[in-house]
Formats: structure tokens, C-alpha cells, sequence
């Protein structure tokens, strides 16, 4: 393995060098992008020759499935494949039995298709993980084979298993040549991702205690960094065999990166409300910041034990010393400064597993690690699933009452744009770009069909005449930012093409496919800006009230997580609200500000209610008060004289108590004036 990764590295290195020289940054800059791309062909043009050996009606699909499942690393290539197997064959199946049973009734077979379509496209915008793409594939398969089979029901069944065998084809080409040429490892990209965002994580802990007056909320940018691992961490398992403590080992580090999110948060309070640093507290503070900062991986190791020591021995004295609400509050700060210590010394533990596949050391510590939380809307995703009910369901009627003869390929393209492009915020603007590479895959697909195509008989010659706009196309479609502009192209040109056994020219076929594809995507644009857009400030107006339906469930005991669950659940939602900040309307610094509240408010609820046992604490008033009126500062009072009859704490579930009681006065303290209960 070693020896295949050296060279592999050396053929990156001349591709990278051979770039460079050709002098065209837009196109040949990125070696791995064009790694990418001559990959997909081969698998393409090796499923194209399966598919026409064993005498397939429609081998083009092939070539399109080897690009609509090829990714950029093996392990997701390989799992995008096993789940378009999966949508495809329940997809084609749900075909099969809806169409020939309500054959008589074009309208109610169109609704009964729709709602298939649309359930599916629900079900994918609940799961949120890279297993919604076998749900989006049943559905838009349902769309590609039914709404063509309406007008002619008998074919259904012939139609749906040769679909199946030529997906089939197309998934196994493409996983074999991404896994085994030149395969990119996804573990790579995982564990060179998580060494930057351990090193950030370290950079922002150290920047609080150096006192940088960034934003409350800034920690809360690590959530990105976080969803993004998860994103990746989904597919390891598909680029090689890996044991349970393991995947085990991935969850516990998300535990604990997430608790950073929330400590770093609490040391950067504390600091801007302890008014009077000890002399103690301030050493213990600087060498903390040193130790953060120190590029010496032995030296870090050799000096947190005894920074933590000393942390501990420091907040126990100090502690012991306690008398008012201000000493409690510097305890607090140094119990924090020591579970910082602490939770950075686990995460890389854990990297270091991880990255040696070691299991061993795992199985003790995190066996109760929770892993990522999904934030899941149902009637959210109700609503954009009822958008495309709508869109369809008009298509079905536009088509169906004008006899147009190709309305059902319209239509099922139609079905595609609404599941493929449903789970964005704005679909608008992808189908757009989609749209322009349908445009010059119309273009250079009438060029080939009537210019280049028809002297062609060997197969070899005709890989090498498909070569160039394959290639081209292929790293365009590595790059994000032409994604779907590149689809445009690699899905349209075998299809208008009609890339099979033998060459068919149709002029007219072609042209009429392609004003059904123009229309499907134009009409989609069109109902799904106005039925399909989600606006910016609804969504995060929507996260913010489920963040309060959440604290009121757990006043009262309904709301089913413990504290991990809840930081968990709160890093995904504040992943959900980053991006959409730049395109609303609210403060950035408010609405980030605001879930920072909700999170830190939650934790503290779910904390003192196991306190709730002790006699006489008062807390129930407390908790009951917190959504419930927009007085905080009455609360931050009592909350201080609550304190203040605790201290001095004598024993372990005091301290706990009082180091609760001033976390939550903390929370209220950097609360917004706005209420937190829902008008």
C-alpha cells in the first residue's frame, strides 16, 4: 500500500506539473480533478461496452449513471452507488405496481405517481445523511420510467427491468474503476480535515484567554467544520474496512469537539465578567494560553498534566475559600479552564486512533459516545415535498390535457428537477446552471449526431471521438462551482445522441427531446422559486422557536436527551443557520447569538434538573420562570442569593449545584432584551 501511494503521489505530481505548464488555470490547474474525469470516462465508456455486448435497448443510461454516482474519493462513489441501487430497484418496483393498476385513469395514475415522488422527496429531506440519496432515487426513478409508460402501459414492466439492468451496469463500472485506479482515499481528506480543525480549536481557546474581543458566538463557527467531518465520516466505512471502536472513536471525537464549541463560549463570559483576576488564576491562565500555542506535540503532552493538576488543586482551595457569588464565579472559571484541558487531551487521543485504526485504547473510554445530532424538520420538509406535489401534478395536467406527445418525458424530467434540487434552500439558481450545460449539451450533441457520429463503426474510434468533451466535462463537474453546469452536458449528450447498437440520426427526435428538456427545467425554475424556496429569515425564525419548544420540554421533563444530545442537536441546527445568514435580513451576530442563548439556557435546565431532588433549592421557580417572563434581571437575583446561602459548598453536589446555578446566571446575564417566549 505504501508503494501504491508513492507512486500515485509521483503521477499526481506530473499531472499537477504538466498543468502548470499548459497554462490554462480554468481547466487543467486541478490534478485531481482531471484524476477525476479520466476515471469517470473509463468507467463510462466500460459500462457503455457492457451494455452494448449483452444487447441493452437504451445503453446510454449506463453512461449516465457512472456520472451521476462517480465522486471525487472511492468510498463515496462507492456508497453514492450502493444507494442509487437501492432507490432504483424501489423506485422501478413502486413503478410497476402503480401504473398498469390504474391504467384506465391518466389523472389519477399521474396523482398516485406524484405522491410517490413526493413522499420520497420528504423521506430524503428528513434523513440528512449521504442514505437520502437512495430516497431521492426512488422517486426521480418513478419519474424517468412512469409518467413515459402512462400513454403506454404494457411496456412498464419491460421498461423497469432493462432501466435496472442498465443502472446496474453503469453503478458496478463505476465503483470497480474508482476503487481500484489510482482509488482517493476518503480518510485522507478526514484525517487532514480534522488536524485543521483540532489545530483551530486550540487557536480560539488560546485567542479567549489572550482576551481578543471576538463575538460571543463566534465559537459557534465551528460548527461548519463539524458537519463537514460528519459529512465525510459517513463514507469511511465504504473506502475500507474499519472496526467498531473505530467508528466509535469518531463519535466520541465529535462529543468532544462539540463541548469545546460550548467551553470556549463559557471561558470567553467569564473573562468579561470576573472582575478581579488573583494572582494564581492569572499564572495558571497565561501558562494555559503558552500551552495551546505550543507547536511540540511531547511538550504539550508533558506539561497538561501538570497545568491540569494545578487547575484542580487551584479550584478546590479557591473553592473551600468561597463565600460570595464572585468567588463562585472564578471556581467556575477554572473548573472550565481544566475541562478544556481535558476534553483537548481526549480529542487527540481519539485522532490518534483514528488515525492509526487502532481499537484497543477506544473501547473503555467512549463507549457511550453520541456522534452527530440531525436537527429534523417534518413539516418543513412537508412543505417543500407539497411544493412538488404541486409542480408535478400541474405538469401532468399541462401535458395531459394539451395530447402533447412528449409531455411524459417533460414531465418525468420535471419529477427529476423537483427531487434532485428539492433539498436546497434555493433551487432556482442550480437549475439555472444545469440549464446552461443543457444548452451546450444540446449543442455539441447535434454536432456529434449529425456531424461526427455517422462514419464512426468501431468502438475505439468512437471513445476517442467522445474523449475530449467527456474529459472536459469530467473535471468541470469536480469543481463545485460547475457542477451542474457540467451534469448539463455529461446527462444530455448520450441521451439526444441515442448512443446504442447502431446509429439512429432523428433530427426531429432529437429536437422534440430537447424542447421537453428546456420546458421541464424552465417550468421547474419557475414553480420552484414560488413554490420551493425557502426564505432565509423564515428558516431561522423556524430553528429558533424549536429551540424554545425544546427548553420548554425539558422544564418539564418531556424532552427525551441528555446534555450531549442537546449540544449535539444545537452544533447541527447552528450548521443549518450559518449558511443562511448572508442571505437574510437579521443580524449575523443576533442570530447566532440568540441559538447561542437557547444552547447554553438548555444545558442549564437539563443540569439543575437533577439537582431538583435537593430540599429547599428553590430551583423549580427558578426553571419555571426562565420562558416564561422577560425579567431576567429579577432572576439573576435570585439566582445569587440562592448561591449565596449555598456557599460555602462542603460537598461534591453542592459544588455541582452552585457551579449550575452560576452557569445559568451567566446565560440570563448575556440574554438579549427581546423575549424568549413565542408571541
Amino acid at each position: 500500500m505504501n508503494k501504491f501511494t508513492f507512486h500515485h503521489s509521483r503521477i499526481m505530481h506530473a499531472i499537477s506539473r504538466w498543468s502548470g505548464c499548459t497554462g490554462s488555470p480554468a481547466l487543467l490547474s486541478d490534478a485531481h480533478a482531471l484524476l477525476y474525469s479520466a476515471r469517470s470516462f473509463a468507467a463510462a465508456m466500460l459500462a457503455y461496452y457492457i451494455a452494448l455486448a449483452i444487447g441493452l435497448e437504451r445503453p446510454s443510461w449506463a453512461i449516465i449513471t457512472v456520472y451521476i454516482v462517480s465522486q471525487t474519493s472511492s468510498g463515496a462513489s462507492l456508497s453514492r452507488s450502493l444507494y442509487r441501487l437501492a432507490g432504483t430497484v424501489a423506485g422501478a418496483a413502486a413503478t410497476v405496481l402503480i401504473v398498469p393498476t390504474f391504467v384506465n385513469t391518466p389523472i389519477l395514475c399521474s396523482v398516485i405517481l406524484a405522491g410517490w415522488i413526493t413522499f420520497c422527496l420528504w423521506l430524503s429531506l428528513l434523513e440528512r445523511t449521504p442514505r437520502a440519496y437512495a430516497f431521492v432515487l426512488a422517486g426521480y426513478t418513478a419519474s424517468l420510467i412512469g409518467f413515459p409508460a402512462v400513454a403506454d402501459p404494457g411496456t412498464v414492466f419491460n421498461i423497469a427491468i432493462i432501466r435496472v439492468q442498465e443502472i446496474a451496469i453503469g453503478i458496478v463500472c463505476a465503483a470497480l474503476i474508482h476503487r481500484y485506479i489510482l482509488p482517493v482515499r476518503i480518510s485522507v481528506l478526514f484525517n487532514s480535515k480534522l488536524a485543521q480543525t483540532l489545530h483551530a480549536v486550540r487557536q480560539r481557546i488560546a485567542d479567549t484567554l489572550a482576551g481578543k474581543s471576538d463575538a460571543q458566538s463566534d465559537p459557534l463557527h465551528l460548527a461548519l467544520a463539524l458537519q463537514f467531518l460528519q459529512g465525510i465520516s459517513h463514507h469511511i466505512p465504504y473506502d475500507f474496512a474499519l472496526s467498531v471502536p473505530v467508528r466509535q472513536a469518531r463519535k466520541a471525537l465529535h462529543d468532544r469537539l462539540a463541548r469545546l464549541v460550548i467551553v470556549n463560549g463559557e471561558l470567553r463570559d467569564r473573562l468579561q465578567t470576573i472582575a478581579g483576576m488573583p494572582a494564581g488564576m492569572q499564572a495558571l491562565q497565561d501558562d494555559v494560553q503558552a500551552w495551546l500555542t505550543c507547536d511540540d506535540t511531547g511538550k504539550r503532552k508533558t506539561t497538561a498534566d501538570t497545568l491540569q493538576q494545578r487547575s484542580e488543586k487551584l479550584a478546590q482551595r479557591l473553592s473551600a475559600q468561597a463565600l460570595t457569588f464572585d468567588d463562585a464565579l472564578r471556581v467556575n472559571f477554572l473548573r472550565y479552564i481544566a475541562e478544556a484541558m481535558t476534553l483537548l487531551q481526549q480529542c487527540e487521543r481519539l485522532s490518534d486512533v483514528i488515525h492509526r485504526a487502532k481499537s484497543a485504547p477506544v473501547q473503555a473510554e467512549h463507549h457511550a459516545a453520541k456522534g452527530y445530532v440531525f436537527h429534523r424538520d417534518p413539516l418543513s420538509a412537508a412543505r417543500i415535498a407539497l411544493g412538488a406535489f404541486v409542480i408535478i401534478l400541474s405538469g401532468c395536467l399541462l401535458w395531459i390535457y394539451s395530447a402533447w406527445p412528449d409531455g411524459g418525458t417533460a414531465v418525468s424530467i420535471l419529477g427529476v428537477c423537483c427531487t434532485l434540487f428539492g433539498s436546497f434552500d434555493t433551487p432556482a439558481p442550480h437549475i439555472v446552471k444545469y440549464i446552461i450545460g443543457s444548452v451546450w449539451g444540446v449543442l455539441i450533441s447535434l454536432i456529434y449526431s449529425f456531424a461526427l457520429l455517422p462514419p464512426l463503426s468501431d468502438f475505439p474510434v468512437l471513445v476517442a471521438v467522445l474523449a475530449p468533451v467527456y474529459l472536459l466535462a469530467g473535471s468541470l463537474q469536480a469543481r463545485p462551482p460547475t457542477t451542474f453546469m457540467a451534469m448539463g452536458i455529461t446527462l444530455t449528450l448520450p441521451v439526444l445522441c441515442e448512443l446504442g447498437a447502431h446509429y439512429s440520426g432523428d433530427f426531429a427526435a432529437a429536437a422534440n427531446t430537447a424542447i421537453a428538456l428546456f420546458f421541464a427545467t424552465g417550468f421547474a425554475v419557475i414553480g420552484m422559486s414560488l413554490l420551493q424556496t425557502v426564505q432565509a429569515d423564515a428558516a431561522i425564525n423556524r430553528l429558533l422557536k424549536l429551540c424554545q419548544r425544546d427548553i420548554r420540554r425539558s422544564e418539564n421533563g418531556v424532552f427525551k436527551g441528555d446534555e450531549t444530545h442537546w449540544t449535539n442537536l444545537m452544533i447541527d441546527r447552528a450548521a443549518l443557520l450559518l449558511p443562511r445568514l448572508p442571505r437574510s435580513g437579521r443580524s449575523s451576530a443576533r442570530a447566532l447569538e440568540h441559538l447561542l442563548h437557547f444552547l447554553r439556557i438548555g444545558l442549564c435546565v437539563m443540569r439543575l434538573r437533577r439537582c431538583g431532588t435537593l430540599p429547599g433549592n428553590g430551583i423549580d421557580e427558578v426553571l419555571y420562570g426562565l420562558t416564561r417572563t422577560t425579567e431576567t434581571e429579577a432572576l439573576r437575583e435570585r439566582i445569587v442569593t440562592m448561591v449565596d446561602l449555598c456557599l460555602p459548598a462542603t460537598d461534591e453536589q453542592s459544588c455541582q449545584f452552585v457551579d449550575r446555578l452560576v452557569d445559568l446566571h451567566c446565560a440570563l446575564r448575556a440574554q438579549n432584551k427581546e423575549p424568549t417566549h413565542d408571541q
